[in-house]
């Protein structure tokens, strides 16, 4: 198994030349830096711990320009070696680092007192007991605290237990989750493309595994995990994925994700731990995995405020991040996620009601709350929010607070009645417009609702399932009736119909009463009367065509064509060919 910690320290407090130490690896990759005895960016080395196992370390750079890139190497790291310099004691960027940590709410750790070889016993304990002081008054709590020198080799053995015993209290990772790999370094390799690096804090990648980045898709043509070949990486892991495809100009700070399991969202409600959120600047920058981006603060309640941010994050509910200004190489606030799709403020006041919405919050992913305060919920977007699942789908994708869901059923029983007594002539309401008036996304939400109410074509109907014909119309039908019993097969034509006042909506209504079969535009028989057709085309004794039929029926090719049509639809008759047709024996 490997484990993954970071180095945080200040500047040239030994956090390369104990990394070295540690594993024999020259942490430092450019010349540069090896010239110059200084971090400049992220490196990497391992070693295996004493007990078995691995363990990887990010190096970071500790001076205060750097804070960014020290940023991008921890941001996704589940634990830190933090290191202070006997010969120095604490500096300014041992605070700056810390405050980093405990923004993000590290918390597991251990401190090595480094360069003991350059200052006597005493000023090493004094260094140390100040450091463990600051430490544990922050998310870090009390940790293991190693008095070594990198470059002699002192106190080595000892370190190295202690962090055998810190890798063995971090939480088991979740090989089977979503992954996002936070790239902290992307680079080109001749004949093989491009190489993202990163620290895979949950989940599995695999060789030939389709991953999202940059709103694009890549595929993943080879792994490496500690410069070894590899098939899979499950987490905890530092991971090179060599991907083809997919958008260009892919740098640190985007993340490798499972496709379709990740909202990108630039707006986001967090709880603060700080500054309070009137205090803090407008303009801050937001440190999230690698990623560092731009965002505006709009203060909500006390520790509580909307982030505005200049490009999308896939970020979840429960998410930890941190707020810096940069202009004053400060951290003001440590922030959790509790919202990473909310509602844009459009009325008066609104502000202030989320305010007291997001005071209940906790930033643990709970189902249930997410569905009472959303009401409706796609169960993929759900899923995407980082938010597990309470319930089965009400219809399709879509979940529901049972609460909300038994509010819209009632509302859709008094539409359904309201507009059956406003439209006596047409009592059900179109499904359509019940998803308009329950103002819902989805008419499949409707037709589930609909459950246990009689549909038809369409409609939903509730006490009233048949029209009721106004005296006028209904005496309009009676004549058609009496017309048809005469001539059962001579359907009034549209001059007939016109003088009677049978609009097309009317016969509809007409149809929906049972008065009057309607086959088509402005065709209109008895109900039952296709039945008695079929039995009269049947003692033609075979296949007929459509002139045999309308001579049989007495009737027009006018009402033929249509009639026939609805035998066919109905299962009364069938085709032979292009020109006759065969009754099949149906009777009802």
């Amino acid at each position: 198994m490997m484990h993954v910690v970071a180095t945080a320290g200040h500047v040239d407090h030994g956090k390369s030349t104990l990394v070295r130490a540690l594993t024999g690896m020259e942490p430092d990759r450019l010349e540069e830096e090896r010239r110059r005895g200084l971090t400049i960016e992220l490196g990497f080395a391992w070693t295996a711990l004493p007990g078995g196992g691995r363990i990887a370390f990010v190096d970071v750079p500790g001076h205060e320009r750097l804070v960014a890139t020290m940023l991008a190497g921890v941001g996704p790291v589940p634990a830190v070696v933090f290191v202070v310099a006997a010969d120095q004691g604490w500096q300014r960027q041992s605070e700056e680092h810390l405050a980093v940590l405990d923004a993000l709410g590290v918390r597991h750790g251990l401190l090595a007192v480094t360069r003991c070889d350059l200052a006597d016993a005493a000023a090493a304990d004094r260094v140390r007991d100040e450091a463990l002081a600051r430490i544990e008054a922050t998310s870090l709590g009390r940790v293991e605290a190693f008095e070594v020198s990198g470059s002699k080799g002192d106190g080595m053995d000892g370190l190295r237990a202690g962090l055998e015993r810190l890798a063995g209290s971090l939480p088991p990772p979740d090989p089977d989750a979503d992954v996002r790999l936070w790239a902290d370094r992307v680079f080109t390799v001749r004949g093989r493309g491009t190489v993202v690096t990163g620290t895979l804090g949950a989940g599995t990648v695999r060789t030939g595994d389709r991953l999202s980045i940059g709103g694009g898709l890549v595929r993943v043509r080879g792994l490496q995990s500690l410069k070894e070949d590899r098939d899979e990486v499950s987490a905890v892991a530092r991971v090179a994925v060599n991907v083809h495809g997919g958008p260009g100009g892919i740098g640190r700070g985007e993340a490798l994700l499972t496709p379709g399991r990740w909202l990108a969202g630039d707006v986001v409600d967090v709880r603060l731990r700080g500054d309070p959120a009137r205090e803090l600047p407008r303009e801050l920058m937001l440190h999230a995995g690698s990623a560092a981006v731009p965002v505006h603060v709009r203060p909500l309640g006390g520790d509580t405020a909307r982030l505005s941010l200049r490009r999308p994050l896939p970020l979840r509910v429960g998410d930890v991040a941190l707020l810096r200004d940069p202009g004053r190489h400060r951290i003001p606030a440590g922030v959790t996620v509790l919202d990473v799709r909310p509602e844009p403020f459009t009325r008066r006041g609104a502000a202030a009601a989320r305010a007291r919405e997001l005071a209940s919050l906790t930033g643990r992913p709970d189902g249930d709350d997410e569905l009472r305060r959303r009401g409706l919920i796609r169960r993929s977007e759900l899923v995407a929010m980082g938010v597990p699942v309470p319930r089965e789908p009400v219809a399709g994708e879509w979940l529901a607070d049972p609460g909300h869901w038994d509010g819209l059923r009632e509302r859709l029983v008094t539409a359904v009645d309201e507009h059956a007594a406003a439209n006596p002539a047409d009592p059900g309401l179109p499904a359509d417009a019940a998803r308009r008036v329950l103002g819902l996304p989805d008419r499949a939400l409707v037709e589930a609702l609909a459950a246990g109410l009689r549909q038809r074509d369409g409609r939903i109907y509730g006490r009233v399932t048949a029209p009721e014909l106004p005296a006028d119309v209904q005496a309009a039908v009676d004549a058609v009736r009496r017309e048809l019993t005469e001539t059962p097969f001579l359907a009034p034509d549209a001059n007939r119909l016109a003088e009677l006042g049978l609009t097309p909506k009317l016969l509809a209504a007409a149809a929906r009463a049972g008065a009057l079969l309607r086959l088509g535009d402005g065709i209109v028989l008895l109900p039952g009367d296709d039945a008695r057709a079929a039995e009269l085309l049947a003692e033609l004794g075979g296949a007929f065509t459509m002139s045999e039929a309308r001579r049989a029926l007495g009737t027009t090719r006018r009402v033929a064509v249509p009639l026939l049509e609805h035998l066919d639809e109905a299962g009364y008759t069938a085709r032979v060919d292009d020109m006759r047709r065969r009754c099949t024996g149906r009777t009802t």
